[in-house]
């Protein structure tokens, strides 16, 4: 008999037969709905989601940042779109003071430079990803998949708690942006609940977009507005200019694969961490029984916290950007190294605590065709470089916190360097089938709450609902953070050894996709605004018309094209 869960769910998954929309933002998930309603395929929608993100969750994401997307095909092939930010040609390793040698702020620089302003954004890769991976494999037009987020930012969205709590965490850098200021506190104050957000430059901006695609900003007019906004001729003036932009590629990368109890497990590679070590996390847990251990008990807790402690310490010693690091990917994702880690368990490693911004968004759609796409985005920190610039309704990225400020180290600035990332858009098969797709924001948080998704999925036969919503651990391999549902494990987990810490929840809000013989199932978890919609019925059979006296013979019926009156005996 299976035991009592130690949660309830508070929102419901959404069915359909032909095809399914998660985003953490209704308008998000309701564009892409539309776009396979008017005949569009994941990759469609996916972009079309993402594209009305960037402005409904203006915190989270926008065409100025970076992201993974994974695509698996009709026909199985799998691909990530690597559309991550990277350093501009003119940075290097000095660019920045850091304040201190030495943890906790050792990456904290001389007046917040690279996290505030100009001075903290990189090159950005989010349009010029969604742009190739649309001119590639979509199907309807790139203006009808730009439609719907130009109508939210025209005509307005209401503010959630989510975007009203984010503004009033950051007032006081947003405030001091005359034009983040116009648009996010038109009142001179955050936006309350229910209120109509109105964006008309970035609605202009985004009409640029559909007419030129990547180009706008690659290029166009939308990048040498940015670039002019980011070289101010002061101390906080930006690297990235014109020609950073126009030489930008998005990198096509071939998926990291592993098995985990005759499933297939399938992320992305380098610079992302997650393919890596949540193959490697799964090769050292698959030696216990995780289902006879029990979801939450004190004994799978500790196993796992320090299954999560030994993959953090091996991405601190080999991760990154694979053109700048040799990233031992066989090795460590191999099922004999998986053993010798295991002999490992019972130590603690203490070590620096690895930088990374928790603030992302993440969609999963699937089509009736077979189409899969789960893809995860960002600006990096909360409303990026909280500025905007002038005229077109565009925040920038601050990704540029995420680099070691301190020269010769695995993280220091480098022209084209792209940071490691945690983001985790998997795709979980069987015998070569789709079973599972998932994904969440959330830093460093990422990686290791989707490997306890697909745990929860295969080994405690959770429902989707159940696997996305269920109570997370996390640590680094200093104190242990746990969601509030396990807090009754914190004294055994102490006694195991643990520094433990009880906090509200644990990265955001993931949203995922369940593959059935008969549909699919979506689910989205209550760490975010997650909306899942599916899409059932179809289009009328062929020949069908409304005749109201007699039907025309069952050939005439039958032929396209066929006049009803020409068909009447």
């Amino acid at each position: 008999m299976a035991r009592p869960l130690p949660f309830i769910c508070e929102k419901r998954p959404a069915s359909g037969s032909i095809g399914m929309v998660v985003t953490n933002h209704p308008l998000g998930t309701a564009a892409g709905t539309e776009m396979l309603a008017a005949g569009g395929n994941a990759i469609d929608a996916a972009v079309s989601a993402l594209l009305t993100l960037t402005v409904v969750e203006p915190m989270m994401v926008g065409i100025v940042g970076g992201g993974l997307s994974h695509v698996r095909l009709q026909d199985g092939t799998h691909v990530v779109m690597d559309a991550l930010a990277c350093a501009a040609k003119d940075m290097h390793a000095g660019i920045y003071e850091p304040v201190s040698d030495t943890p906790p702020n050792h990456m904290d620089v001389k007046d917040r430079r690279n996290t505030v302003g100009p001075s903290a954004v990189a090159v950005p890769g989010n349009l010029a990803g969604w742009c190739r991976l649309h001119e590639s494999h979509g199907k309807l037009s790139f203006a009808d998949l730009v439609e719907p987020a130009i109508r939210a930012a025209g005509r307005g969205f209401l503010a959630t708690h989510y975007l009203s709590g984010a503004v009033n965490e950051f007032q006081d850098d947003l405030g001091k942006d005359p034009a983040c200021a116009r648009v996010l506190m038109p009142e001179g104050r955050p936006p309350r609940f229910g209120e109509r957000i109105f964006m008309h430059d970035y609605a202009d901006s985004l009409r640029l977009i559909a007419k030129e695609g990547a180009a706008a900003l690659h290029g166009g007019a939308l990048g040498a507005a940015l670039a002019e906004r980011l070289a101010t001729g002061g101390p906080d003036a930006g690297w990235v200019t014109q020609d950073d932009l126009r030489t930008y590629r998005p990198v096509e990368r071939e998926v990291i694969t592993g098995t985990y109890r005759g499933f297939e497990i399938v992320g992305p590679p380098p610079p992302a961490s997650s393919g890596v070590h949540i193959v490697q996390m799964l090769n050292i847990l698959e030696a216990y029984d995780m289902s006879e251990l029990g979801f939450g008990s004190v004994e799978t807790l500790d196993l796992l916290a320090r299954t999560i402690t030994l993959a953090f310490e091996d991405r601190r010693a080999a991760s990154g950007d694979p053109d700048f690091v040799d990233v031992p990917v066989e090795r460590l994702t191999s099922k004999d190294y998986a053993s010798d880690c295991r002999t490992r368990l019972g130590s603690n490693p203490q070590s620096a605590p690895y930088p990374e911004s928790a603030d992302t968004t993440h969609v999963t759609v699937a089509d009736r065709d077979g189409n899969i796409v789960t893809a995860t985005h960002t600006i990096n920190g909360l409303f990026g470089a909280r500025i905007m610039v002038p005229g077109t309704g565009i925040i920038p990225n601050n990704y540029m916190m995420n680099y070691d400020p301190h020269p010769g180290r695995a993280l220091s600035i480098a022209p084209g360097k792209r940071v490691p990332t945690s983001m985790a858009p998997m795709i979980v098969t069987r015998d070569g089938t789709p079973r599972f797709a998932l994904g969440l924001p959330g830093g460093l948080r990422i990686f290791p709450s989707a490997m306890q998704a697909i745990v929860n999925l295969i080994d405690h036969r959770m429902s989707l609902q159940e696997a996305v919503e269920a109570p997370r651990i996390w640590t680094q391999g200093q104190e242990v953070e746990i969601e509030k549902p396990y807090a009754p494990m914190a004294e055994g987990l102490a006694e195991a050894g643990h520094d433990v810490k009880v906090v509200p929840h644990i990265g955001g809000g993931m949203n995922a996709i369940g593959f059935e013989e008969n549909g699919v199932t979506g689910a989205a978890c209550w760490r975010a605004d997650g909306t899942a919609m599916g899409i059932g019925g179809g289009l009328a059979r062929p020949g069908v018309r409304f005749w109201p006296d007699k039907a025309p013979d069952d050939d005439d019926a039958g032929t396209p094209g066929t006049d009803s009156s020409e068909a009447r005996p």
